[in-house]
């Protein structure tokens, strides 16, 4: 009789186990899916907001056709990305087409000067530390997730129902990752 006692509650703590650990698997896979959410409304938004910043610069910007063409290429190819790592290499590129795009600007004193310019250059600075706060909240989720996915015992339930690691959200553009000189 307490063999049996014993033997059912193994079997309680297997299955209790067994479901703690597929239960935590799925609720980071959310926490995952969650963050990248996260990351794509403000992608939308800067991707909302490009066009009316190159709208407000094409009258003041004639000459520099090729510019605001790259810009509008770039945003048109990060908004149709698919994967993670497109995402990732699309938006590189366009953050150094806005890159580009900004450091012409310099040479319009009337456009700099220019109150919905300004504005929207706002905006899109705000948006773009949002992504940031974005990338790193989905990249500090994806590290917990694929964490659990690889580490023993929970790595065998992840095996059993197919439980696949995430990508992270990288920059592709190395010269993102070096901090621009200020000089004056």
């Amino acid at each position: 009789m307490i063999e049996l006692i014993i033997l059912i509650a193994v079997i309680v703590i297997l299955v209790g186990s067994f479901a703690g650990l597929y239960n935590s698997l799925v609720q980071l896979k959310n926490r995952v899916k969650n963050a990248w959410s996260q990351i794509d409304v403000q992608l939308k938004r800067r991707h909302d907001l490009i066009p009316n910043l190159v709208e407000t610069a094409k009258g003041y910007m004639k000459h520099e056709r090729e510019t605001l063409e790259g810009v509008t290429k770039a945003r048109s190819d990060a908004m149709s990305a698919g994967s993670v790592k497109e995402k990732s290499q699309y938006e590189s590129q366009l953050s150094g087409s806005m890159s580009k795009f900004f450091l012409v600007v310099e040479n319009y004193p009337d456009l700099k000067a220019n109150e919905n310019f300004m504005a929207l250059q706002e905006e899109l600075t705000s948006t773009e530390n949002k992504i940031a706060f974005s990338r790193q909240s989905y990249n500090d989720q994806v590290l917990f997730y694929n964490n659990k996915v690889q580490m023993f015992p929970s790595n065998m339930i992840a095996n059993m129902f197919n439980f696949i690691k995430e990508e992270f959200f990288e920059l592709e553009n190395k010269a993102e990752r070096v901090a621009p000189k200020v000089k004056f």
